[in-house]
């Protein structure tokens, strides 16, 4: 069996059961990035808007794309797989890892644009994570 990571670093892909034809050529995931995915996901449990479905938390080179069924319809009406947030890490530190500061942005998908739009940065990962998963303006589930 092929277990090969999706190229998007996408948390949720088994690959059991998958044909091989369907199988995305492996990516390079260090076990840091996994750890952080996990953080991200442990993280995402506790939001208070739509607790009932489980948001994807997905690798796009140093940063991290959230998405999420979109359960109000008012972005997709059919329910399906829209942008949440966007994490991406401050400078690349001494040690050579981006974000090693602590200093990260939070970005909300801007739908009807098309764009990302920034909403926090150069705060902790903590900081984010807290209004991410808060929501009260409902920026990142709309």
């Amino acid at each position: 069996m092929n277990t090969a990571r999706p190229s998007d670093g996408a948390s949720a892909f088994s690959g059991a059961g998958a044909p091989e034809a369907l199988l995305p050529a492996a990516s390079p995931v260090s076990p840091v990035s996994d750890l952080m995915i996990h953080r991200l996901q442990r993280a995402l449990r506790e939001r208070v808007r739509y607790r009932y479905v489980e948001p994807l938390v997905l690798r796009e080179g140093e940063s991290f794309r959230i998405q999420s069924p979109c359960c109000s319809r008012n972005v997709d009406p059919s329910g399906g797989l829209i942008d949440i947030a966007l994490l991406t890490p401050g400078p690349v530190g001494a040690d050579g890892v981006a974000g090693a500061g602590g200093d990260w942005s939070l970005s909300a998908r801007d739908h009807a644009a098309g764009v990302w739009r920034a909403c926090l940065s150069d705060a902790p990962l903590e900081l984010l994570l807290d209004a991410l998963c808060v929501d009260s303006e409902r920026q990142f589930w709309p």
